[in-house]
């Protein structure tokens, strides 16, 4: 019996792509590939001087409370879990994830990037900032933004927010626009640019320290 064939063909315009017997179509198919296990090392966490944050690549469990957490007064609170100003960095290779926590008035700067990004709000409220329409956001709110949308978060309410962020770890290319509504809340750019380096230039850096609200947040106690 000849071999059946599978061909695979281009959407747009027509052209073959691909053929494969049978005998090999199960990768087409979504049927997955034996790969080889091999163990993944435990990572070395060590002390950072606000908290614990990877030294070496490797699976690690860590609890908010002593996670490494930086912070800047116009900023909030930060704490992203990898180390990326280890020498050598340790960084997320697939998504990155922080918690953030913003006091009223506390806020990220106005931006959009290439890639996907999601925020849910744990506890207390925030301005969401987004395509210059203005939106509040409470706990347990959900915020799904697409590629290239325009965004910002800014602590409202009468305490602390707290912000769960998940977006891709690879490279993006970010944009921030000048826009109105955010200069209100100091979270704009003064000239739009896609310079991130000319974006931050009169920001406030974050300094390796837990937030001074940390007696308040929600994992304290």
């Amino acid at each position: 019996m000849p071999d059946a064939r599978v061909q695979l063909t281009h959407e747009r315009d027509g052209t073959s792509t691909c053929s494969a017997t049978l005998a090999n179509a199960g990768h087409f198919w979504g049927q997955p590939e034996v790969q080889e296990s091999r163990p993944v090392r435990e990572a070395q966490l060590e002390e950072s001087g606000s908290g614990r944050t990877p030294a070496t690549e490797g699976w690690f469990v860590v609890n908010v409370r002593e996670a490494e957490w930086w912070f800047a007064e116009t900023r909030g609170g930060r704490c992203a879990f990898e180390n990326e100003y280890g020498e050598p960095p340790v960084e997320f290779a697939q998504f990155g994830i922080n918690v953030t926590v913003l006091e009223p008035g506390q806020t990220v700067l106005y931006h959009a990037e290439s890639n996907q990004e999601a925020f849910l709000v744990l506890a207390g409220q925030c301005a969401l900032l987004v395509e210059n329409d203005e939106r509040r956001l409470r706990a347990w709110d959900f915020f799904h933004c697409p590629p290239w949308t325009e965004h910002a978060c800014v602590g409202a309410g009468e305490g602390t927010c707290v912000i769960l962020m998940v977006g891709s770890g690879s490279g993006a290319d970010v944009h921030y626009p000048a826009s109105e509504l955010a200069a209100a809340y100091g979270a704009s750019v003064a000239e739009e640019t896609s310079d991130w380096r000319q974006a931050y230039a009169t920001v406030e850096r974050f300094r390796r320290e837990r937030p001074p609200n940390w007696a308040r947040l929600p994992w304290a106690t």
